[in-house]
């Protein structure tokens, strides 16, 4: 049916058409687009029907809403195409197949009918023609972009490139690339058709093939990346597959399934934890799972070894009898009382109770003291594997914990290592130089030792390899150290601290006697020589060849008197017999290094011996003063610290607060300088200890009275004339007794001290106690009546052979000293 009727929106007359019109759900028709359609709604089969009556034509319009099924006339797009059925079949589910080509642009004018099926009066739309210079070039320019997307879309065929080549009429170019534009949506597609301009539309048409050539390169970039990934994928598979049968011919897979076995039985023979036997029963089973040449398998490997490697509660049968304990301890070492007395007394206690926490102790002394075969010993009278490692120099906190799995080459801490070599989950564990360790930007060591250490948490310790609690509470820990001033109060808090001092002359002479030189001798071959090396070659290297508290220096000369008496020997023969004897000292080692303090040869104004204690044992301490014309300055020279400085003060104003009871001038300090002096001003000295030394000499060389040369003296001095205790008395009366004094002045406080003091030594000295410095004078000066200047005076406490001689208020009574033999 055709009529005739004004166009408004052109201008100018035209026709338009009845039709029925068929609503399409998700394609848009095209002109010179062929398409077939599969038709199942009733109203779309009745147009189909209607269509089939008249001339074949019907209208083809989209829907807005694809999933619409009863669309209403608001639902379907006013500008569709006129198409004509070429094809129609009847299927024998109901449906309809046709094939429909699209012939014209049209739009809707109104709706006729919406009953039975759509039917609608449609105006054709006219394409404005001609052909300029730039539609030429807009031509050319789709052509060429449509070529493009063609090599990177592949499922447009060839032919058509070659179809669009020809295409002369700018309408249909546009209207023939659109169709095969696959991927554009379909509101894309509808503004296309809507737009009748062929110009506008071409240029629309450019920009959209333009926006899909570059997601179609994306594309096939992403593509050809999953395609190299794919290909190195199926590579590694192949070489894998080959590698596993090359391994098959060859038996390693066989290894690998031995390997496997082998750290099951393993599992089952260790008495683990319940969290470390399903950690390794977890990571076995990935390991069943993986290549065993993969670098994962190793890694999975080492962490099984090392699991399995730790003696999980394999313990050490302890010894448990005392005395076989204390007889290798004596063994071993001279002296050292209180740390074998604390040994002992742990191994009496888990005697009896069969269960003890592991003690912390830390040995504190000098270097050469024997703390570290100390500690060897202390595992050999336990009956204990023995482990030890340097702390010295240790920075970096994952030397105790150690290194995380997800580090390439990462291991346990040296604690999880140590224990692995031991054996045992009890040795005793040597931590040396543990005032050493430093700290940088990779942690503090001394932080992460305080877990290690602390027998109220050591039962869960957490190395960061193993992921795994392990318990440490039945391991002896021992830590070395030469002071405490390097190790953290925190970590101090968790150790017993036992302080080893440095050996007294008479202690390194045993230990020399009953270690050193047999020791010397056979590791210089000297065992089946007549070698008699008397004590008194040995006293002697002790006190001019050595300066130290401990032995090593003291060894290292008896060493070298060995051999130089094993050269003898391959010189002179086997059969006679070699002695060295003190005068021979030189002749083996040389001039004397060092000298040691000696009393003076006369008394002497201005000049007393007093006592000091250095790192290396007890020495005389020789105080010097000196009044010369001047104007009341006190000179006080020697190296010394500021304790000591404040010590010579003190007691100058001592002396000048007693100057009239002393018989001196009251303004005497006021016409004269002081000056006191302590000789080898090259070594350092500091402490209070010298105060009573410094006042005796003051008081004789202003009072030009000789201070007796046999006398020798320690204790600090307050203004009112106190004399307080000191420390180190043991070692300043060794070196008393070394120096041929006689008499020791010491205060009363360090009474208790005596009973430190060896029995030899106390027998050849008198020793007395005082309270005020009135009673040193009376001691120290030569006077000829003491009363006169210091007034009347009782008998003063003191020893006298061994024997503490105590004023009574009846006669003199008598006490034996408890000393040390």
């Amino acid at each position: 049916m055709v009529s005739s009727k004004g166009d408004g929106e052109r201008g100018d007359a035209a026709r338009t058409v009845v039709l029925p019109l068929l609503p399409l759900r998700d394609i848009i028709v095209f002109p010179y687009m062929v398409v077939p359609l599969f038709v199942g709604r009733e109203k779309s089969i009745a147009a189909i029907d209607a269509a089939l009556a008249g001339d074949k034509e019907l209208f083809l319009a989209a829907q807005k809403r694809p999933k619409t099924n009863a669309p209403l006339p608001e639902d379907i797009f006013e500008v569709g195409a006129i198409g004509t059925i070429h094809q129609f079949h009847r299927l024998p589910d109901g449906t309809v197949k046709v094939l429909v080509e699209g012939r014209r642009r049209a739009k809707i004018r109104r709706y006729l009918e919406v009953e039975a099926h759509f039917t609608c009066e449609v105006e054709p739309l006219e394409e404005p023609g001609g052909v300029s210079v730039e539609v030429e070039a807009l031509m050319r320019s789709v052509q060429s972009t449509f070529e493009t997307y063609v090599k990177l879309n592949k499922r447009v065929p060839p032919e058509v490139l070659m179809t669009v080549q020809t295409l002369e009429d700018p309408g249909r170019l546009a209207d023939t690339v659109v169709v095969h534009l696959g991927s554009i949506k379909l509101q894309d597609r509808q503004s296309l058709l809507e737009t009748w301009d062929p110009v506008k539309r071409l240029e629309r048409l450019h920009e959209v093939m333009q926006a899909e050539i570059e997601i179609l390169q994306v594309e096939k970039k992403i593509r050809s990346r999953v395609k190299r990934q794919m290909e190195r994928t199926q590579k590694e598979y192949y070489l894998n597959e080959q590698m596993q049968a090359i391994q098959k011919e060859l038996g390693e897979r066989d290894e690998f399934k031995s390997e496997l076995q082998e750290l099951e039985d393993k599992l089952r023979a260790r008495k683990l934890s319940k969290e470390a036997q399903g950690r390794v029963k977890k990571e076995l089973k990935k390991l069943r799972m993986m290549q065993p040449m993969s670098a994962e398998a190793t890694v999975v490997r080492n962490y099984l070894d090392w699991i399995l490697g730790l003696p999980w509660g394999d313990k050490s049968q302890d010894q448990h009898d005392v005395a076989e304990a204390e007889k290798v301890l004596e063994e071993d070492h001279y002296g050292l009382k209180k740390i074998k007395e604390r040994i002992i007394e742990h191994l009496a206690v888990q005697a009896l109770t069969q269960r003890l926490k592991g003690p912390v102790l830390c040995l504190v002394g000098p270097p050469g003291v024997g703390k570290t075969s100390l500690a060897r010993s202390i595992a050999r009278a336990m009956g204990r594997k023995f482990v030890r490692i340097s702390l010295g120099g240790v920075r970096d906190e994952a030397e105790i914990r150690g290194h995380r799995r997800t580090y390439i080459g990462a291991l346990p801490g040296k604690i999880v290592q140590s224990l692995r070599k031991a054996g045992t989950s009890n040795p005793v564990f040597l931590l040396d130089e543990v005032d050493k360790m430093s700290v940088d930007f990779r942690g503090d060591p001394a932080s992460a030792l305080l877990e290690v250490l602390d027998p109220e948490q050591n039962h869960a310790f957490n190395d960061h390899y193993l992921d795994l609690d392990y318990d440490l509470s039945d391991v002896m820990f021992i830590t070395t150290a030469n002071t405490l001033g390097g190790i953290p109060l925190p970590l101090q808090d968790r150790m017993e601290i036992i302080q080893l001092t440095g050996y007294t002359e008479f202690e390194k002479l045993n230990i020399a006697v009953k270690y050193l030189v047999p020791r010397q001798r056979r590791d210089a071959g000297l065992e089946e020589v007549a070698v008699d090396i008397t004590e008194g070659a040995v006293r002697t290297v002790i006190n001019h060849y050595t300066h130290e508290a401990g032995v090593r220096s003291l060894e290292r000369e008896l060493g070298s008197i060995s051999r130089k008496i094993a050269r003898r020997v391959l010189a002179e023969g086997r059969e006679r017999a070699y002695t060295v004897q003190a005068q021979d000292v030189p002749r083996y080692l040389g001039v004397p290094k060092y000298k040691v303090g000696r009393k003076e040869e006369r008394d002497e104004v201005g000049l007393t011996t007093g006592l000091a204690v250095t790192a290396v044992g007890g020495d005389l301490l020789v105080a010097e003063v000196a009044v010369v014309p001047g104007k009341g300055k006190l000179i006080i020279t020697g190296k010394l610290g500021d304790v000591m400085q404040e010590s010579a003060q003190a007691a100058m104003s001592y002396v000048r607060s007693r100057a009239q009871s002393f018989g001196l001038d009251p303004e005497f300090y006021a016409r004269q300088d002081v000056h006191i002096h302590f000789p080898e001003g090259a070594i350092p000295k500091d402490g209070p200890s010298a105060g009573i030394t410094m006042a005796t000499s003051l008081v004789s060389s202003l009072l030009k009275v000789p201070v007796r040369r046999d006398v020798a003296m320690t204790g600090e001095l307050t203004l009112r004339g106190r004399v307080l205790a000191i420390g180190g008395l043991k070692e300043k009366l060794l070196a008393a007794h070394r120096g041929g004094i006689k008499t020791v002045v010491i205060p009363r406080e360090n009474r208790k001290d005596i009973r430190e003091i060896p029995r030899r030594v106390l027998k050849a000295l008198r020793v007395v106690l005082v309270e005020h410095c009135d009673e040193v004078l009376r001691e120290a000066l030569v006077l000829t009546d003491p009363d006169a200047l210091l007034g009347p005076r009782g008998a003063p406490l003191e020893y006298r052979d061994g024997v503490l001689v105590e004023p009574a208020s009846a006669g003199i009574s008598s006490t034996a000293v408890p000393g040390t033999a």
